[in-house]
């Protein structure tokens, strides 16, 4: 999370937008993301050269022979020159940056720079150039573009939340990606999982900071290893910048619907992680034959989705709304019935509603299945915290976090006793969840802690009782000889 200070730039950024004619949130976001894009061009291709340097090896920086297209040049431009420059020769040098037959040059073909005037350019690079985006570290920038997608208005419309990046880490962290995995996100949004899976191999391929990947093993994780599809094209664009700033030269971003029939790509993949669309729902004539469950819904249909789309032994890790836990429509028993006896169901874990806040208050969880082989039982845990807390404000409150516990005892449950059913972690055999109509709902299993109440002793009581009618007497007594 951001600290106040780099919170209201960011405000600040929107504001100056909005007030500057960019009303639609969505495409505020996108000229916003351009903007920052065209910096950290500059920014990675200093740090490349200083490498190359370190290295002794030639570098060809990406701005030869467009030297006027650096941040740092054209950001001095006066008023009459600064819009007309980067509207006419900034942008097309961006947009033209991809290979030809590559996702980034697909998707920016009609991408548009649409900022209306000088003064507004002029001081959102004055707002961008003091949040310091260089000096940040990658998970300060991942946050400042979170930050930014989380002022979205229209965030959260079908169901379409961005995920709290401590969430993504934690799955990501569960799933173990390695490298050779086929990894998809078949609703990527952003590419938030994408960027961290690649982070997390690359980080897990090291040895005392150096990588111990060799340049073809690279160029495999580079254009081989991760994929992503979305149904909306700007959401593409942003995707694809966004995993291109990571480091992935040639992202395997797609704007296609994975529900519809134009999708087909059964069995290929080895991990999934997503966060699918809750609230949505597909025409039945768009949607793809190989779904074979009876329903419309977006979050049934994607669980579906992803068992086909796994290869044999492949794993997901997926957020799902708290209603695919307990719901008991045909619909809901078929897919709950594919996980558990078509998939090895390794956890269910249910986060508390304000994990999505501001965006909405539902309940999530975490459902985590391997391909191929039936359930026994089921890992379940009930989250009660998440670092930050549960309100609109989601203020950081580190003393207060399950993730850690969640993460250890999910590698040791086996271990470990997981029988006690007052504990926040437990094992539920699959013929019981069967017994209960597929019912994934912790809270179906769960048994409350009575608490103790401390009962005096009976002679105390009688004693206690003996007395204050004695007292009671006396006083009557007394009472009395006053009437007298």
């Amino acid at each position: 999370m951001l600290h106040t200070e780099l919170k209201s730039k960011i405000r600040k950024l929107w504001d100056k937008f909005w007030s500057g004619g960019i009303s639609n949130p969505l495409q505020a976001i996108e000229q916003i993301s351009y903007l920052i894009f065209m910096k950290k061009l500059e920014d990675k291709d200093i740090l490349d050269e200083q490498n190359a340097v370190l290295k002794g090896i030639k570098y060809n920086s990406i701005f030869s022979g467009h030297e006027d297209c650096r941040w740092s040049v054209w950001s001095e431009y006066s008023a009459d020159k600064i819009l007309v420059h980067v509207r006419d020769v900034v942008f097309p040098f961006m947009r033209d940056l991809g290979e030809a037959n590559s996702s980034y040059a697909k998707y920016m073909k009609d991408a548009s720079f649409s900022l209306p005037t000088a003064s507004l350019l002029i001081e959102a690079v004055s707002i961008i150039n003091d949040l310091h985006i260089k000096e940040q570290n990658q998970d300060t920038q991942g946050d400042i573009y979170e930050y930014l997608l989380s002022e979205l208005q229209t965030a959260g419309k079908n169901g379409q939340f961005r995920t709290p990046r401590h969430i993504i880490k934690m799955m990501v962290d569960l799933a173990n990606p390695e490298f050779g995995d086929r990894i998809l996100d078949p609703a990527c949004g952003t590419a938030g999982f994408l960027v961290n899976v690649y982070e997390y191999i690359l980080k897990t391929n090291q040895k005392k900071g150096i990588s111990t990947l060799t340049p073809q093993k690279k160029k495999i994780l580079d254009e081989e290893s991760l994929y992503g599809y979305d149904i909306d094209r700007t959401m593409v664009r942003i995707a694809v910048m966004n995993l291109m700033m990571h480091g992935i030269t040639n992202p395997k971003v797609v704007g296609e619907d994975t529900l519809s029939k134009r999708y087909n790509e059964n069995g290929v993949y080895d991990l999934i992680l997503a966060n699918p669309p809750f609230k949505g729902s597909i025409n039945k004539s768009e949607k793809s034959d190989e779904l074979t469950i009876s329903t419309s819904k977006t979050e049934l249909l994607f669980l579906e989705l992803m068992y086909n789309s796994l290869s044999v032994g492949g794993r997901c890790a997926v957020i799902v709304p708290e209603g695919v836990l307990f719901g008991n429509s045909n619909a809901h028993k078929s897919i709950k019935k594919i996980l558990l006896e078509k998939c090895r169901l390794d956890a269910v874990i249910s986060m508390p509603s304000g994990i999505f806040k501001p965006y909405a208050g539902v309940s999530t969880a975490v459902l985590y299945f391997t391909k191929g082989e039936p359930t026994e039982k089921v890992w379940f845990y009930k989250m009660e915290a998440d670092g930050f807390s549960l309100d609109d404000k989601r203020t950081p409150q580190p003393d207060k976090n399950d993730i850690p516990e969640i993460l250890e005892k999910f590698e040791k449950r086996f271990k470990e006793n997981n029988e006690s059913r007052f504990e926040k972690h437990f094992f539920v055999p699959f013929e019981e969840i069967k017994e209960k109509e597929w019912d994934l709902s912790i809270n179906r299993y769960r048994k409350e802690k009575e608490k103790e109440v401390n009962h005096r002793k009976s002679k105390v009581i009688i004693e206690e009782a003996k007395k204050e009618v004695k007292e009671l007497l006396e006083g009557f007594t007394k009472l009395s000889k006053l009437n007298k």
